[in-house]
C-alpha cells in the first residue's frame, strides 16, 4: 500500500541523517505493466511485470550522491543507507548541492486531476488479447496491399512516494493505457512503405475503438504508396501535429538550465527577446485534468505552476531546476516541463491544406540531428506534396535544414488540432519558405 511506502521512505530518510547526511531525499515507486503484441494473425508476445525501486539522494558536507535499490526490506536497507552515506564522504565538494528551499514546495493540494482509473484491475487479460487482435483485423480489412500488421495493447498502474528531509512529503498514483498498430504495405515499385497509428489515455474507457485504430494505421501506410523525392527548393510547409514533437525540441532543449549554464544553448541571454514569430505562444500547464504531464510538483518537490514559456514569440521563461538555478543566480521554475500547450488557431489541418497553393505536408521525421549551441538542424522527412490545396503525391528521402534562431520566425499559423496523445499538445503548424533537399 502507498501508506506503507511513505512510512518506509520516512524511515530511510531518518536513517540517512543518523549516518551523517545533512539532508536526504527518498523516492520509492512500484509499477505493474502488461504488454500484448499481436503480429500476422497470432500472438507474438505477452508480458507482465511488477517493478519496485528505491532512489536515495544524500547531501553531506556539500557533497552529493544518488543510490538505487530494489530490495525494500529494512534488514537490507539499514546497511545500504550506511554504506551510501560513507561513500558520499569521498566525493568532491559542490557548494550548490542542497535540497530546494522549502518555500518552493507544493502546498497541500485538494484538486482531483484524475491521474488514476480505479477500474484498472477490472480489465481482463482476455480483453487485452482481443483488443490487439481486433486492431490487426481492422487494419488488414482496409486493403489487399497490406503485407504485415503489428498491433499491440499495453497498460500500467503505478504508485510512488517522495520524502525530503527538510519538509517535503508526497504520494502519487496513476494509470495509463495505450493501443495501436504499425502497418507495412506493398508498393508497385517494389518498396514497402509503413506507418503507424496509436492512442493513449489515463482511462481505459477513453481509448478509441479498435476499428478506428486499425483503420487509421492502415490508411496512413497506404497513403505512402508511390512516394518519391521531388526537386530541392524552398517550399511552404505544414507540419502535422503528431510530427511536431521533433521540431519543438529544438527550442525546449536549449531552454534548460544545464544547457544555459554550460554555454551550450543558443537561447542564452534571450529572455525578453523574440525567438519566434507572434504565432507561437507556448505555455507549461501542469493542471490539465487527465493530462499525461499533469502534476502538483516536479521531481524535486517544486510546486507546479502555470508558466508562459514563449509568449507571442518572446522568450519569457527557462526550465530551471534548483541546482542550476543556484549556479546561474536564477529563481528555480522546474528543470522539466509538464503539459505543453499552445495558442491554437481557428483552422483544421484539412483547411490549412486547402489554403496552400504549393508546399509539403510533413507527416514524420527519419533521423537527423540538431545542435543546441548554434541552433542548426537537419532532419529527414516523409510527407505529401500539396498543389492548389490538394494532396497530389507522397514524398520521402528528403531533408529539411535550417537554424532554429531563424526557422521559428517563419511560423505563420497554428491549427486548432492539438495532438491529444502526448504531454506536448502541439497543433499542426504552417511555415513559409522552408529549405528542402531532394533531387
Amino acid at each position: 500500500m502507498i501508506e506503507n511506502k511513505l512510512a518506509l521512505a520516512e524511515w530511510i530518510s531518518g536513517c540517512a541523517l543518523k549516518n551523517g547526511a545533512d539532508q536526504a531525499a527518498v523516492s520509492i515507486s512500484e509499477q505493474r505493466s502488461v504488454n500484448i503484441e499481436f503480429r500476422d494473425k497470432k500472438t507474438e508476445q505477452i508480458s507482465e511485470s511488477l517493478q519496485r525501486s528505491l532512489s536515495l539522494e544524500i547531501y553531506a558536507g556539500q557533497r552529493y550522491s544518488v543510490h538505487s535499490a530494489n530490495d525494500l526490506r529494512k534488514e537490507f536497507l539499514s546497511g545500504f543507507v550506511r554504506n551510501a552515506a560513507e561513500m558520499t564522504a569521498y566525493l568532491a565538494r559542490d557548494e550548490y548541492r542542497a535540497l530546494p528551499d522549502p518555500e518552493y514546495y507544493v502546498q497541500p493540494y485538494t484538486a482531483d486531476l484524475k491521474f488514476c482509473d480505479e477500474t484498472y484491475n477490472s480489465v481482463a487479460m482476455s480483453r487485452r488479447m482481443e483488443i490487439a487482435a481486433e486492431i490487426e483485423a481492422a487494419a488488414r480489412a482496409q486493403s489487399g496491399r497490406i503485407i504485415s500488421v503489428s498491433s499491440g495493447y499495453s497498460d500500467s498502474y503505478s504508485e510512488s512516494v517522495r520524502v525530503q528531509s527538510n519538509g517535503f512529503s508526497a504520494e502519487v498514483r496513476g494509470t495509463g493505457f495505450s493501443a495501436g498498430a504499425e502497418v507495412t504495405v506493398s508498393d508497385p515499385d517494389g518498396g514497402r512503405p509503413e506507418d503507424w497509428f496509436s492512442a493513449g489515455s489515463r482511462f481505459y474507457n477513453e481509448l478509441p475503438d479498435t476499428g478506428t485504430l486499425g483503420k487509421k494505421a492502415a490508411e496512413r501506410a497506404l497513403a505512402k504508396i508511390g512516394q518519391k523525392k521531388i526537386a530541392s527548393g524552398k517550399y511552404d510547409m505544414i507540419l502535422e501535429n503528431r510530427a511536431g514533437l521533433r521540431l519543438i525540441s529544438t527550442l525546449q532543449g536549449p531552454m534548460g538550465g544545464g544547457a544555459l549554464q554550460q554555454k551550450s544553448s543558443f537561447l542564452e541571454g534571450m529572455l525578453g527577446r523574440k525567438v519566434a514569430s507572434e504565432a507561437l505562444t507556448m505555455t507549461d500547464e501542469p493542471f490539465i485534468v487527465k493530462g499525461f504531464g499533469s502534476r502538483f510538483f516536479d521531481g524535486e518537490g517544486l510546486a507546479a505552476q502555470k508558466r508562459v514559456m514563449i509568449g507571442k514569440g518572446v522568450l519569457t521563461n527557462y526550465y530551471i531546476d534548483t541546482y542550476y538555478g543556484r549556479k546561474l543566480g536564477m529563481t528555480p521554475t522546474s528543470g522539466s516541463g509538464s503539459n505543453t500547450v499552445f495558442e491554437y488557431g481557428s483552422r483544421s489541418l484539412e483547411e490549412m491544406i486547402r489554403n496552400l497553393k504549393r508546399g509539403i505536408l510533413v507527416t514524420g521525421f527519419i533521423g537527423g540531428n540538431s545542435n543546441s549551441t548554434t541552433g542548426d538542424f537537419s532532419f529527414g522527412i516523409v510527407g505529401m506534396l500539396i498543389e492548389n490545396g490538394v494532396i497530389v503525391r507522397p514524398v520521402n528521402e528528403m531533408n529539411i535544414s535550417g537554424n532554429a534562431k531563424e526557422f521559428w520566425h517563419r511560423l505563420t499559423e497554428t491549427g486548432n488540432d492539438p495532438y491529444p496523445y502526448s504531454a506536448i499538445l502541439m497543433p499542426s503548424m504552417r511555415f513559409d519558405s522552408v529549405s528542402f533537399s531532394g533531387i
